[in-house]
């Protein structure tokens, strides 16, 4: 018999997409929310339950850190001058609490230091044995570790671009796509050729050779 793995999503105080973000959380069973600092402020406005508030709260609003309180929902408060971003302290403490698959929310927008900074969290947790991916409205982004299939009708939106989150990724062979690839050395610095493919058959299958291969699933 399965186990049943622990999942836990974080809803980060990026931009997000409250229609996306709603329908997403509704759609599926987690065993925890965890709201990072301005991220409660979506949770407040679309009444998500919360598990677990972290963050320093210098941009929250204040209105809604005391409704937390008043609602006795676990605080982690911050101090502002710290080393770790409040995502990644949202991460440590789903980790405390046993995740092995953490749902990133709310992690992009116009920052890209930002951006990149949560795009490096999902290799952190890679390397805890915590499998992520980081959700937006038009992204599904993953670090992948093993050779995997796709299934055209359960892709997110049209497109699969893949890079290399270390330094290289061996042997890539990519089947089922529109833009096939045979025992690739994909390398941090490769720009073009694994960008904006697509499934052609019922099936894709991706393999390789040990390395973090990020794939980002996109739609317009």
């Amino acid at each position: 018999m399965k186990t049943k793995k622990k999942r836990i999503v974080i809803v980060s105080g990026g931009s997000i997409d409250d229609d996306f973000a709603k329908d997403f959380l509704l759609g599926k069973s987690f065993d925890a929310v965890i709201a990072a600092d301005k991220g409660m402020e979506f949770c407040y406005r679309n009444q998500i339950p919360v598990d677990l508030v972290v963050g320093d709260f210098d941009s929250a609003d204040l209105k809604v850190v005391a409704f937390y309180e008043k609602q006795n929902v676990p605080m982690r408060r911050l101090i502002p001058e710290k080393d770790d971003s409040d995502t990644q302290s949202a991460l440590s403490a789903a980790a405390d609490m046993g995740a092995q698959e953490v749902v990133f929310l709310g992690c992009t927008g116009t920052r890209m230091d930002h951006i990149w900074a949560n795009i490096q969290l999902l290799a952190c947790c890679n390397r805890q044995g915590i499998y992520a991916v980081l959700y937006d409205a038009h992204n599904r982004i993953s670090v992948e570790t093993e050779s995997f299939t796709v299934r055209k009708n359960e892709q997110f939106g049209d497109y699969i671009s893949f890079f290399s989150l270390g330094d290289c990724v061996p042997d890539l062979t990519l089947r089922g796509f529109k833009y096939p690839l045979t025992n690739h050395f994909l390398k941090n610095t490769d720009s073009g050729l694994t960008v904006s493919n697509e499934i052609v058959e019922d099936e894709a299958r991706v393999s390789f050779r040990g390395g973090m291969l990020l794939m980002i699933q996109s739609k317009n």
